[in-house]
């Protein structure tokens, strides 16, 4: 790869990884960015979001917790401009440890602050930020612009001013009343933040919550979330948005909901529109997303694809993975991602993981299947936590045992996943799963018992049987 060009469009986790590679192996790397370096993650999505779900956490656990009759309650007021400079600084932070600093240390790497489009198979002309175009010449070239909020064509909603994630995460005033649009992770991660934070908060779904998820985690979420106070109505699309003097008037369900902000949270788009794919005849799918193989190729013979802004699932890590496999395959390797052990985290509390199939999903592959439900009171560590809520359910094949898939809404799910995942990708069987050794007292352990129940009844072992 020493001396190729190699060009690359965006600087999120895709981006930083694929040009990270490429310099390493000796390419001249030219990185354009129209907008902050870094991209979403760590600017206006995974790493905001996560510190503002924290906060608002320890706000509820504050004020309420499974210990209430032992320890008292404590009020906890919340400055919300305190919260966000602490929020905004450790953005900013790692967006100059993590992205900017590493190209001032890379002599391999160039950034254009610049707006690009092809002009060709083999170049790109870019709309400078300081004004002007300039011409970009590549061998080799990666498509990593992400993708951005969805609008639903909803009557009024154009024109008034909805939060997104990225105004909801940056807001220095916490409102009343707090509609959120959507039912899938953004919505649910959101709409509970701003719940524990003191505002009140109604869901409006379209569907079920998850609904792409087994059934059970969409109730059980929705059970939670109800629990501690947000109004949730599922099946109820919004019909009309009305705003006048600074406040909503949403029509829903056949009845009119005034709040303060609206939140629309009802999926993503690729950020493919303005770059003249058609100039280099690279093909997208029907909602604009790129098309790319297994290999990160696109239909264009030396561009490449990956992140958020291809028909790959929109995670930060799955981009960097496809990134770091670019780059290797820029240089004649065959580096395939293999997303069949691909785990999944919904920061809600509790958290929902899931890893390979669902139940559903495994019976439209034609497999015959075993599945085993374990409620988080046979969990030692859920019960000493107080906190039950949830369960760990194993997708399995009939007869052989192997292990297809878990689903999982329990505190700390976001960790025991990854146990899963990688019994998995090896292969297991959940009879092999049942005969590790877990350490006593970790959410992981459930994993075991979930797996040991295929073969007895473990409402009937002693607390750390083996």
């Amino acid at each position: 790869m020493v001396g190729l060009r190699v060009s690359i469009i965006g600087s999120g986790g895709a981006a930083f990884a694929a040009a990270l590679q490429a310099a390493r192996d000796g390419a001249r790397v030219t990185m354009i960015e129209r907008s902050a370096t870094g991209g979403t993650c760590v600017n206006v999505g995974c790493v905001p979001s996560k510190i503002l779900i924290r906060a608002a956490q320890i706000r509820h656990t504050r004020r309420a917790s499974s210990f209430d009759g032992a320890i008292g309650r404590a009020q906890a007021p919340v400055d919300r401009r305190a919260l966000l400079h602490q929020l905004r600084a450790r953005v900013a932070g790692l967006r100059r440890d993590k992205y900017e600093g590493l190209i001032e240390q890379n002599s391999n790497i160039d950034l254009i602050r610049g707006t690009a489009r092809f002009a060709g198979a083999s170049r790109l002309a870019v709309a400078l930020e300081g004004g002007g175009e300039r011409e970009v010449a590549f061998d080799r070239a990666l498509i990593a612009t992400g993708a951005s909020p969805a609008l639903p064509q909803v009557p009024g909603l154009a024109g008034t001013p909805y939060w997104t994630s990225t105004e909801a995460l940056f807001a220095e005033e916490p409102p009343e009343h707090l509609v959120v649009y959507g039912g899938s992770v953004v919505a649910l991660e959101i709409a509970q933040a701003y719940l524990r934070l003191g505002s009140r908060v109604t869901l409006l779904a379209r569907s079920t919550l998850l609904s792409r998820e087994d059934p059970l985690i969409g109730e059980t979420i929705a059970n939670v979330l109800a629990s501690e106070g947000m109004d949730i109505r599922l099946r109820t699309p919004l019909e009309r948005v009305e705003h006048q003097g600074g406040r909503y008037t949403l029509r829903a369900g056949g009845e009119a909901i005034a709040a303060d902000r609206l939140l629309v949270a009802t999926g993503r788009i690729p950020n493919t529109a303005a770059l003249a794919l058609d100039a280099a005849g690279v093909r997208t799918d029907a909602n604009g997303a790129i098309e790319v193989d297994s290999f990160m190729r696109t239909s264009a013979r030396n561009i490449y694809a990956a992140g958020d802004c291809t028909t790959q699932p929109q995670h930060v890590y799955v981009a960097a993975a496809a990134g770091t496999r670019s780059a290797l395959n820029m240089a004649g390797g065959e580096a395939q991602l293999d997303l069949s052990a691909m785990p999944a985290v919904t920061f809600t509390d509790p958290q929902i993981a899931t890893v390979g199939l669902s139940e559903a999903q495994a019976k439209d592959a034609g497999l015959t299947l075993e599945t085993r439900v374990l409620g988080l009171e046979n969990v030692p560590r859920a019960l000493v936590n107080f906190e039950t809520r949830g369960f760990i359910k194993l997708v399995a094949e009939a007869g052989s045992g192997r292990l297809l898939g878990v689903q999982a809404v329990a505190g700390e799910a976001g960790e025991l996943i990854q146990s899963a995942a990688i019994a998995l990708r090896a292969g297991m069987t959940v009879h092999a799963l049942g005969e590790q050794l877990f350490p006593y007292l970790t959410m992981v352990e459930g994993l075991k018992l979930a797996a040991q129940t295929f073969t007895r009844d473990v409402k009937t072992l002693s607390c750390c049987a083996g």
